[in-house]
C-alpha cells in the first residue's frame, strides 16, 4: 500500500495550489481521504477529508471557502485545491487513507495510512 502526494511549492499569498493524493496497492475501493497538514512546532491538524462514495466532505474553519477536497473514484485519486492561500497556510500537508465503506474521519488516528508528505510555502 503506497500514497503518492504531490502538488506542493511556493505560492504567493492569494494564490493556489492543487494537491493530489493517489493511493495504489489497496485490495478494496473503498476508504475515507483525509488532509493533514503540519506546521514547524504545531501538532498535525485535519484540513478536509471525504468520505468514501457518498463524498460526504469536512473542514476545518481556517480553511473553509477556500479548501475544496474531491476524489475521482474511477482513478481512486484525491485532490485538495487551495485557493486564497495564506501564510498561515504554510505546513507539509499529507494524505492519509482509511478503509471504510462511509463517513469522513477527521482524527488523524483513525487514519490506517499515510502519504509522505508534500511541503506548501505561501511567502511573498
Amino acid at each position: 500500500v503506497q500514497l503518492q502526494a504531490s502538488g506542493g511549492g511556493v505560492a504567493n499569498p492569494g494564490g493556489s495550489l492543487r494537491l493530489s493524493c493517489a493511493p495504489s496497492g489497496f485490495m478494496r475501493d473503498y476508504y475515507a481521504i483525509g488532509w493533514f497538514r503540519q506546521a514547524p512546532g504545531k501538532e498535525r491538524e485535519g484540513v478536509a477529508c471525504i468520505s468514501s462514495h457518498d463524498n460526504m466532505t469536512y473542514y476545518v474553519d481556517s480553511v473553509n471557502g477556500r479548501f475544496t477536497i474531491s476524489r475521482d473514484n474511477a482513478k481512486g485519486t484525491a485532490y485538495l485545491q487551495m485557493n486564497s492561500l495564506k501564510p498561515e497556510d504554510t505546513a507539509v500537508y499529507y494524505c492519509g487513507v482509511r478503509i471504510a465503506p462511509r463517513h469522513y474521519y477527521t482524527d488523524n488516528t483513525q487514519y490506517d495510512y499515510w502519504g509522505q508528505g508534500t511541503l506548501v510555502t505561501v511567502s511573498s
